[in-house]
């Protein structure tokens, strides 16, 4: 993972280690305890954090076919000279760079990474509402989940956060029917929840053929396991982190703290 986000995305290390044990026990999934762990962060000092965790028995994952986050979008400032860019790298292209329907001013394309992730590489450079690159590839700006039922996830959402959630829409969405086989006209709905920063949670209604994502026992879910959310407070939980578990399945962690080693 290490080579391949720095040679081509630009992003560094800032951290190496382990589990610690208290982070294992606060996911539930203790066999993550001492499983090597790595963190980076964009070339610029912008403050998103990746978090990768060796598993050796992970299994891998096929984007877009199980319920839970499915992929995570990136600022970028050219997205057709970062598809040149990955050509013959790790990275595996899902969807060549396209301007979004409905939204002709965002380009985007969809890559799948070294370890069966999904990642969206976006230039939003013409919309000033959205977090905006500031290196060739900058931030996180969108996580996207995938459900079963559009309104379980919007109620879960809506009852405890006060972020605003966007009407749902119903779109094409090319790599959901391509990874379930589905006519490319098929539309399925989508909703946007609106966060600090120009930053987006996508909820997307998944069809019925997908699945929960096969999650062992005292392990992280294979593939896009978690996502952390910085608060400006926290239910009475008894402590500095409070792990959720949404209405797609995905599993969410809420900090007070801006840096989560």
């Amino acid at each position: 993972m290490e080579p391949a986000y720095t040679a081509y995305l630009g992003y560094r290390v800032v951290a190496r280690g382990e589990v610690a044990p208290s982070m294992a026990a606060a996911w539930s999934v203790p066999n993550a305890a001492g499983c090597r762990m790595l963190t980076m962060a964009p070339e610029v000092g912008e403050e998103t954090l990746l978090r990768f965790v060796e598993d050796p028995d992970a299994g891998m994952v096929r984007p877009f076919t199980t319920l839970g986050w499915n992929a995570t979008e990136f600022t970028v400032r050219d997205t057709d000279a970062l598809a040149a860019r990955l050509a013959g790298s790790p990275f595996t292209l899902l969807a060549p760079p396209a301007n979004l329907k409905g939204f002709e001013h965002i380009r985007a394309m969809q890559v799948m990474g070294p370890a069966g992730e999904c990642l969206y590489f976006t230039d939003v450079s013409r919309d000033p509402a959205l977090a905006q690159a500031r290196a060739t590839v900058g931030q996180v700006f969108i996580v996207v989940a995938g459900g079963a039922s559009m309104t379980a996830m919007r109620e879960f959402h809506a009852g405890i956060f006060d972020n605003e959630i966007s009407a749902s829409v119903e779109v094409p969405v090319g790599v959901i029917n391509r990874a379930n086989a589905l006519p490319a006209e098929t539309r399925h709905a989508l909703s946007l929840i609106t966060l600090p920063g120009g930053c987006r949670i996508e909820l997307d209604q998944y069809p019925a053929v997908a699945a929960p994502r096969p999650t062992r026992a005292g392990h992280l879910p294979p593939g896009m396991s978690i996502v952390s959310f910085r608060v400006d407070r926290l239910p009475d939980s008894g402590g500095d982190i409070l792990c959720l578990t949404g209405a797609a399945g995905e599993w969410m962690e809420l900090t007070k703290e801006a840096v989560l080693f």
